[in-house]
């Protein structure tokens, strides 16, 4: 992973832009501790619209993040998201990018202690 310290601050050059949209990344740090959360469980913890939250969840499904199981209970229609093998290894790379980047003093080739 490459760090630089251009003008206007440090520029994380392999960072997953899919993730890091933050309604997005809210989505997934909650789906990360849960094995699957039901729609309107999500939609209260992040405070979204059904439709933000939808359009939101539709783009992870789309880049293989988030799997989408809809159901019904008695006659009542659910929808659980949960991640996917590939969304949770996404994420946690994500995270220690993101953990490099705030460690790494400006102009420094790599992180401290990765020398």
């Amino acid at each position: 992973m490459s760090v630089s310290n251009e003008p206007g601050g440090y520029q994380l050059t392999e960072l997953d832009r899919i993730i890091h949209e933050p309604a997005r990344y809210n989505i997934m740090a909650l789906l990360y501790v849960v094995k699957r959360a039901e729609f309107l469980f999500v939609q209260n913890q992040t405070g979204l619209t059904p439709g933000n939250l939808s359009t939101h969840v539709s783009k992870l499904e789309g880049a293989d993040c988030v799997v989408i199981e809809k159901t019904f209970v008695g006659k009542v229609p659910r929808t659980f998201l949960s991640l996917s093998e590939r969304g949770r290894e996404a994420f946690e790379d994500y995270r220690e990018k993101m953990k490099v980047l705030f460690t790494t003093p400006p102009g420094a080739q790599s992180p401290p202690g990765s020398a």
